[in-house]
């Protein structure tokens, strides 16, 4: 898969709902082609078509009910 793959940290998942919920956010934003969200580590992967803006993410984030960290 072509883009640019990011990883960022988020606080406050702890299951598979909260996986999903996240996903869901930030799979709508406009260019991301893969989503992977991970509790047990607190990592999120963004696959994009360029890079991902990190406002936006965050915001998608915010959203689902959980903090974006930062980048790893």
């Amino acid at each position: 898969m072509s883009g640019t793959t990011i990883t960022y940290r988020v606080s406050g998942m702890t299951c598979g709902h909260c996986e999903k919920a996240v996903t869901d956010e930030v799979s709508a934003l406009h260019g991301v082609t893969e989503v992977k969200a991970v509790a047990s580590t607190g990592l999120v992967t963004v696959t994009a078509a360029a890079e991902p803006d990190d406002a936006a993410v965050r915001a998608a984030v915010d959203e689902a009910g959980y903090e974006l960290v930062g980048r790893t």
